[in-house]
């Protein structure tokens, strides 16, 4: 009986992944859009595990959400940007929309932008509300890695970011899509909605995020890293995968020297984490319960421990 399930478990497995034929619902007149749900589901999480770590740094947790307030607009305004100046063919080049720019529910947010007008919106929000930067940005960072892993998913319902093509048994199948409708469409000179089956790069990317969201709470766990290294952990990080599931990508992108110009970003990003980590290390111990003025400016130098420990 065992043996005769094992062999059929094979037929009984989907041969590839599915995507869904539609990212929008529609309550009445009101479109909700699934990408935009992934994007709200990724931030509220990021800001419950940053108030929890702000709390073992001895800040008020309610301050995530202060600070937030003015991180995330700023994140969202970034990544629209970096978006639109590194594809601008859809919006600016031949039978371009420009209006479309900035229908941001359609997708297409840059996570380099996000990450530069993000970390802006947060030192405003930091300093207006007396919290070092860095204790914030450290607290922030595991769970932003978390909020990529689940924007990721709403590639998926846009039938978006993926890879070359593939025969592999986890193959990702990619609907032809009308990107204004939010819905699969037949593709030219076919009968089917199918374009093909392709490498699943948004789920390698969540997967990643998530690792490297464990990764940063273990070493800040069993680490004694100075005020801002964890962030700089974070900078640095990130680009290492990043760099990988850009070359696996298959569509069509602006190139500089033969490479994508998120692969040269993603280089630049990480000698910047390297920087950040280098400049951090003569600062004060994060220790949980950390003062300082709001632009970190007044810390003093806390005593040596061999580990600390936080969320």
């Amino acid at each position: 009986m065992t043996t005769a399930l094992v062999a059929t478990l094979p037929a009984a497995l989907p041969a590839s992944i599915p995507s869904p034929t539609s990212g929008v619902w529609h309550l009445g007149p009101v479109p909700i859009r699934a990408y935009a749900l992934c994007i709200l589901a990724g931030i509220a999480v990021a800001v419950w595990v940053t108030g929890r770590r702000l709390r073992d740094r001895g800040h008020a947790p309610e301050l995530a959400v202060d600070i937030s307030a003015w991180a995330v607009p700023f994140g969202i305004v970034g990544g629209r940007l970096y978006h639109v100046i590194t594809t601008p063919d859809p919006y600016f080049g031949q039978g371009g929309q420009p209006l479309h720019a900035f229908f941001i529910w359609q997708g297409g947010l840059g996570i380099w932008g996000a990450i530069a007008l993000g970390t802006l919106g947060a030192w405003i929000g930091a300093r207006r509300h007396g919290v070092p930067l860095m204790d914030f940005a450290d607290a922030a960072v595991p769970g932003v890695a978390v909020a990529q892993a689940l924007g990721r998913w709403g590639n998926w319902f846009n039938n978006e970011l993926y890879g070359r093509r593939t025969d592999v048994p986890w193959k990702l199948e990619i609907h032809c899509w009308d990107q204004a409708a939010g819905h699969a469409t037949t593709c030219p000179g076919s009968s089917s909605t199918v374009l093909g089956y392709f490498h699943p790069t948004f789920l390698y990317e969540s997967l990643f995020c998530l690792v490297l969201a464990l990764a940063l709470v273990v070493v800040d766990r069993r680490l004694r890293l100075r005020r801002g290294q964890l962030f700089g952990l974070y900078v640095a990080g990130y680009p290492l995968g990043r760099i990988v599931f850009e070359l696996m990508r298959s569509d069509e992108a602006h190139r500089i020297l033969g490479q994508r110009v998120n692969v040269w970003t993603s280089v630049l990003v990480f000698l910047l984490g390297v920087a950040i980590v280098r400049a951090n290390r003569t600062r004060p111990v994060a220790l949980p319960g950390g003062g300082g003025g709001g632009d970190g400016s007044t810390e003093t130098q806390e005593p040596s421990v061999t580990s600390h420990h936080s969320e």
